[in-house]
């Protein structure tokens, strides 16, 4: 086991070095140089072997054979090596194939450094394959690196068993290289491959647990904004109120002992406490929005602040404003309230901005399921939207649909602008 363990380390860390050749800048043309130097170098050894086994009769012809020889044979050698740094992967795959076969196959002749470029070409033509896609498990196709190199391997083959084994002229050598190179180059191919896909698998993975902890960022973020919209327009209300009907309890109770006085007081105090701290909580739970989080110590309006709502409407315009009441008060729940008037705030807001100078009506209809706003002006009415490019009517709809209601708005039949909700009005008959 021990044995395995160093073997493997061994393995991984001569891996990691030619990655890093390979990955650094200019790292492909330096390997590339060196191995046309090795063939080169084998190139002349192989001819001096190749001189020095001439006959004897021939040996003032030994210094010629040696120099063609070694021209020969590191021309084929250079063929060999260098298209790996100036071609891209697939087509330098390509290329040093056919010089390694028309080497072997005429001269019976190839370097150690021209099988080794082969490899490596076929090696980076399967890391930079084409993906096809995946599987039902995940998986991942690459239509064509390891393909090619199986054709690639087949010429190799053909070669060997045409040569005849230990009969070929270039000798046993060539032979067992013809069929080494054979078996490898698949085998270099579909190692590129697997290396391209377990990269990708790791992007991917990466991508996918990016993308899940923005969705739970995101999720938390909108539930902390919901119930800080929750807190802030149910809660604090009815906090504020607590607040309120103790004061005046204390206040308007006649005869009252001075300990049911404390008592209110403090109610009160712990009230007004309590949504100071809640206010707080408002700050930290909706940090994207510091701005809707500040501070407000009023309670949140609903319909029993319209008239003042419209008084003060009335008083900066200068202009004639109606409000009408019909129908059976009844007390809503606070959140349709507070949309109610949010609602007609923005349509009166609307209306000083698009029509100044003119009159405004707001209806309140109490039905026995629903409350109806109807919000009339007599101003300009089908160019009201241009202005600030419907993001006032918008944030209507938004607040109406927010409580379950619906709201629409336009020019009126009978000229000016109408702006008509319908929210929901179940509750119990107010005073």
């Amino acid at each position: 086991m021990d044995g395995v363990s160093l073997t493997a380390d061994w393995h991984a860390r001569w891996a990691g070095r030619v990655e890093r050749i390979g990955a650094a800048r200019n790292g492909l043309a330096v390997a590339t140089g060196l191995l046309g130097l090795a063939a080169v170098i084998e190139a002349f050894a192989r001819a001096a072997v190749a001189a020095h086994a001439t006959p004897a009769s021939a040996t003032q012809n030994q210094a010629a054979l040696f120099l063609g020889l070694g021209m020969l044979y590191s021309v084929l050698g250079l063929a060999t090596t260098l298209p790996l740094a100036f071609l891209r992967p697939a087509p330098a795959a390509v290329v040093l194939s056919a010089a390694s076969l028309l080497s072997l196959g005429l001269f019976h002749f190839l370097t150690l450094a021209g099988a080794a470029a082969e490899l490596a070409a076929v090696y980076r033509s399967g890391r930079g394959g084409t993906r096809r896609g995946g599987d039902a498990a995940g998986g991942t196709h690459f239509d064509g690196a390891q393909y090619a190199a199986l054709g690639l391997s087949v010429p190799f083959l053909v070669l060997a068993l045409a040569t005849g084994g230990t009969g070929a002229a270039g000798g046993t050598d060539t032979w067992v290289l013809m069929i080494v190179l054979a078996a490898l180059v698949p085998a270099a191919a579909w190692a590129g491959v697997a290396r391209r896909s377990r990269a990708e698998a790791l992007l991917h993975t990466a991508a996918a647990e990016a993308i899940a902890g923005t969705l739970v960022e995101h999720t938390a973020r909108g539930e902390r904004a919901r119930i800080a919209r929750e807190l802030h327009d149910v809660v604090a209300h009815h906090i504020s109120m607590i607040a309120v009907q103790a004061e005046t309890a204390r206040l308007t109770t006649p005869g009252m002992p001075a300990a049911g006085a404390q008592r209110l007081s403090e109610i009160g105090d712990t009230a007004r406490a309590g949504l100071t701290e809640m206010r707080r909580l408002l700050g930290v739970l909706r940090e994207d929005a510091q701005a809707e989080a500040a501070p407000d110590r009023h309670p949140q309006p609903g319909l029993e602040q319209l008239p003042g709502l419209v008084d003060e409407a009335r008083e900066s315009s200068g202009a004639g404003y109606r409000l009408i009441i019909s129908g059976t008060p009844v007390t809503v729940d606070p959140g349709v309230g507070l949309a109610a008037y949010r609602i007609i705030q923005e349509a009166l807001t609307n209306a000083r901005r698009h029509a100044p100078g003119a009159a405004v009506d707001v209806e309140v209809r109490h039905g026995d399921d629903e409350l109806r706003l109807v919000i009339r002006d007599n101003g300009p009415g089908p160019q009201r939207t241009a202005g600030d490019g419907g993001h006032g009517l918008l944030g209507m709809r938004e607040r109406a649909v927010a409580v379950g209601g619906e709201l629409r708005a336009g020019a009126a039949t009978v000229g000016g602008f109408l702006v008509e909700a319908r929210l929901p009005g179940a509750g119990e008959p107010g005073g």
